[in-house]
């Protein structure tokens, strides 16, 4: 039995029907889970004696709105988790989708993994997931002032506002986007002799 199978059978066993996928892919297994089991998966696998999951290594959101060109059927935004066993030296990746696209939101894993906080913060500022029970859920990236949330896939590329240091002011000033979306065509020339030959 591979050491990823050994993984699989450990979680199944420690698990069950918290369980609503599994799948080994490229040499690591990733388990998907309901957000209302999120917070008691994650104690299980960082306390059950045959997981150890001690370190959450990292945390990051997903927006699934444009996945496979749009044919995703299921939930927008996902959570997803890389952690690593040191003591049985094994990684798992674990995700888990938010129930409700209007307002995102799942368990904060800071309880479990203080390694979580910033990432999750990371991730509210980014694509505007709440962390339930996080206790300090702020921007950490963008502006306090800032607009949206600028991973989302309907988030403009230029950004609603664009600021500048005026001079006759003496501070940063805030302005609506004075840039013109444009479709950017690359042009290739090319001589006679490209290459040398």
């Amino acid at each position: 039995m591979s050491k990823l199978d050994t993984l699989k059978l450990a979680l199944e066993t420690a698990l069950g029907g918290k369980i609503q996928n599994i799948k080994t892919a490229l040499g690591e297994v990733t388990l998907q889970v309901a957000a209302a089991d999120y917070l008691a998966v994650a104690k299980i696998l960082r306390d059950h004696s045959e997981l150890r999951f001690e370190q959450l290594i990292d945390l990051c959101g997903l927006d699934y709105s444009t996945y496979c060109d749009g044919a995703h059927e299921g939930a927008r935004y996902a959570v997803v988790s890389h952690l690593l066993s040191v003591n049985k030296n094994w990684r798992l990746r674990l995700k888990v989708f938010c129930p409700d696209d209007a307002f995102p939101c799942v368990a904060a894993l800071t309880p479990v993994w203080n390694s979580a906080n910033w990432f999750e913060r990371e991730a509210f500022d980014l694509f505007g997931i709440i962390f339930d029970g996080h206790e300090d859920l702020r921007r950490i990236l963008t502006d306090y002032g800032f607009i949206g949330h600028p991973m989302r896939k309907d988030f403009p590329t230029s950004g609603h506002v664009e600021m500048r240091y005026d001079a006759e002011a003496k501070r940063v000033i805030y302005q609506p986007v004075t840039i013109e979306p444009r479709d950017i065509t690359p042009r290739i020339i090319r001589e006679d002799n490209y290459g040398g030959l």
